[in-house]
């Protein structure tokens, strides 16, 4: 459901807190609580802004008597600002500012575990920057790296899947160069393969979906002298993230994997016209599934997809 958090519900939280009779230290705690428990609540763009808003006015109410407290309003704002959707990049250039601000005072006074999820934070949102030219990939990884030295995969499973799987994104995305590309390619699919030797299907079956799917991304992308050997592994790996992903559970996910493996299949496709008609198929359904819940852009590009496939086979059948 969605929390409706308006400017005024803010304001009357705050007021109402406030007027209870507790220390300020207690009074913050509360409020930190409140804006925690509403960020959980699938908010919208409008109430994200108003969540920076309590966390602002928690911050203030910090001065300089709770630097803990204030580091960790900090990071919640930073967290809010991440999930508003934007084109610019200044939301993101502020997320980044806050867990700068927060970091050293996390490391000095917080648990590990909080350090290392404002790491995991802070990575995404320089990896976030750096089509902007406003980051480089490289800090990126170092700040993931940081948090794999707490976030280990015996205890915190999912926290580890997300991070190497964040790492091969980021090594992918690093800049072309001959034989540097080719050893990031190499560096994404090793990292996805270190984190499936711990994510078992049976126990983080969400975790192992996503890293099966980039793991037939890394795959099918990785150029080598093996194109088709690397692209019936990436049908394997998109297999495994298939045997989670579903339309009626996980749609969009669902989607995504299957147009991968239907740009697998084609890659195969030349002179094996069943392949490109499973292709299609599966284009075909990932283009109703992404027109059904909106996401058009990705709608537009597998319309597109759709027609060469289409025009792949018409070949086929004039040959």
């Amino acid at each position: 459901m969605n929390p409706n958090i308006t400017d005024s519900v803010v304001k009357a939280t705050i007021a109402a807190i406030v007027s209870e009779s507790a220390t300020t230290e207690e009074q913050i705690q509360m409020l930190l609580e409140i804006a925690l428990g509403w960020q959980k609540k699938h908010p919208t763009a409008k109430d994200l802004r108003n969540v920076i808003s309590l966390y602002y006015r928690i911050y203030e109410m910090c001065g300089e008597d709770y630097p803990l407290l204030k580091a960790k309003a900090k990071v919640g704002m930073g967290k809010a600002l991440q999930r508003i959707p934007n084109v610019s990049p200044q939301l993101l250039l502020q997320a980044k500012a806050a867990y700068d601000e927060a970091l050293p005072i996390l490391q000095q006074f917080a648990v590990k575990a909080e350090v290392a999820e404002v790491q995991m934070n802070l990575g995404l949102a320089l990896q976030s920057l750096v089509p902007f030219n406003l980051a480089r990939i490289v800090d990126s990884v170092s700040a993931y790296h940081q948090a794999l030295q707490v976030f280990t995969w015996q205890d915190y499973p999912q926290e580890y899947a997300i991070l190497y799987n964040n790492l091969a994104i980021a090594y992918l995305s690093m800049p072309l160069a001959s034989a540097r590309e080719y050893f990031h390619q190499g560096l994404a699919v090793q990292s996805l393969l270190v984190a499936l030797k711990h994510i078992k299907l049976s126990e983080h079956p969400r975790e192992y979906a996503m890293l099966q799917n980039n793991l037939g991304n890394a795959w099918q992308y990785l150029v080598t002298a093996h194109p088709l050997e690397n692209n019936l592994r990436a049908i394997a790996a998109y297999d495994e993230a298939l045997k989670v992903r579903n339309r009626q559970d996980t749609p969009i996910e669902y989607a995504h994997t299957i147009a991968n493996k239907a740009n697998a299949l084609r890659s195969l496709s030349d002179n094996r016209p069943q392949l490109a008609i499973q292709s299609r198929a599966y284009y075909q359904e990932a283009w109703e599934i992404f027109s059904q819940y909106q996401h058009l852009k990705q709608a537009q590009l597998i319309a597109k997809l759709v027609q060469k496939t289409v025009t792949d086979i018409t070949n086929y059948h004039q040959q």
